[in-house]
């Protein structure tokens, strides 16, 4: 089942929708429908309430996006790249490659999403006012908008890690200290302080008869999980900027012909060899390299018609490290190409390959020694 869907670009940034999104969409939408817009604002027509709730819905999730956006253009502008950014159940997300290298940029990068929704904020107050004497259900959803925007401005700017604030706080920290893996435990701490401070406010709402607590336990869940998986994401990269590719790289790979049929790959290498990535080599020379997502991607009838060479990602195409390259540079190009895997070259000639598996037993095995 496919969990996201794209549905454009802005700026060479993918954007996406979460499958979660969805169910946020309609209940903000049902929200606002059938009880904010009726109790502010009586006497309208039914329909009219429903049409009104989902443009508000619409704006409201773009005013999200424009968050998001907010972020990544500033991460482009400090040499970042941005793959894409995923509206989910509980907002959004930008996908930035890498961690900003120096504090001052994590803040500015952090801040620049709340001023933006506070500047959208300003902007729906100055058009609810324009609008209500020429169309009151308009002046009525810009004003919501209004509120909305200071609102998720505010929420973002609690110190929690990683929310906005809890990165500023973050960024703060490293400057005083000089020290990103301390202040990321001190921010992680922080975060996770904060989501149970919400959970046990929204425990105390349910017991007092308030099912929006709920809202607030599933929230704080969430930035707990979060805070401690980013500090696990900067102990990671901390580990692996201390090893090189040489030192993760595995150097006994096979090779297979690019005239090799698909089903002869499956039979003769994938099964018995009991391996999902093989280097493409004629003669000597390196002509690509094919996986088992290139495989999956054909139907199971014509793998023996099919040709390795017509299915292989091209030597052109290929992202490459070289033997000296630390392992979050390695990394960071497996994740921020979306690949299973990068051929380790000393100029033409290959040396070893390296998956995420080979980086994922790595860490496990320093995790399970106590290094």
């Amino acid at each position: 089942m496919k969990h996201s869907w794209p549905i454009g670009k802005i700026f060479g940034i993918e954007i996406r929708i979460d499958s979660s999104w969805l169910v946020i969409f309609f209940l903000v939408t049902w929200m606002l429908a059938a009880t904010y817009f009726p109790r502010q604002y009586s006497g309208w027509n039914r329909g009219l309430y429903w049409i009104i709730g989902i443009i508000t819905s619409l704006i409201f999730f773009a005013s999200v996006l424009v968050h998001e956006l907010a972020h990544s253009f500033v991460a482009i502008k400090q040499g970042e790249k941005v793959r894409s950014i995923t509206l989910f159940i509980l907002g959004g997300v930008a996908q930035i490659t890498a961690e900003p290298e120096k504090p001052m940029r994590e803040f500015f990068m952090a801040l620049v999403g709340p001023v933006s929704s506070l500047v959208l904020a300003l902007f729906f107050l100055v058009l609810s006012l324009v609008l209500r004497g020429l169309s009151r259900p308009l002046a009525a959803s810009a004003s919501y908008l209004a509120l909305i925007n200071v609102m998720l401005a505010v929420f973002n700017l609690l110190p929690g890690f990683p929310m906005d604030g809890g990165r500023v706080l973050r960024s703060i920290i490293w400057k005083i200290t000089g020290n990103l893996r301390k202040a990321t435990r001190i921010a992680s701490r922080v975060g996770q302080g904060f989501a149970f401070f919400l959970i046990f406010v929204g425990i105390l709402q349910i017991l007092r008869g308030n099912f929006s607590g709920l809202w607030l336990i599933l929230i704080g869940w969430f930035l707990h999980s979060a805070a401690i998986t980013g500090y696990e994401q900067v102990m990671v990269e901390a580990v692996l900027k201390r090893v090189r590719a040489e030192d993760l790289m595995t150097r006994d790979f096979a090779t297979v012909s690019s005239l090799l049929p698909v089903q002869s790959l499956v039979d003769d290498y994938i099964l018995k060899k009991r391996e999902r990535v093989f280097l493409v080599a004629d003669d000597g020379h390196l002509r690509g390299i094919v996986c088992l997502e290139d495989v999956k991607g054909i139907p199971r009838e014509n793998w023996p018609a099919v040709k390795v060479g017509e299915i292989m990602t091209p030597k052109e195409k290929l992202e490459v490290v070289s033997p000296d390259a630390d392992g979050s540079q390695v990394l960071s190009r497996i994740i921020g190409k979306n690949i299973h895997q990068v051929p380790v070259m000393v100029g033409d000639k290959v040396t070893g390959i390296i998956c995420r598996t080979d980086i994922l037993r790595f860490i496990q095995l320093r995790s399970e020694l106590g290094i």
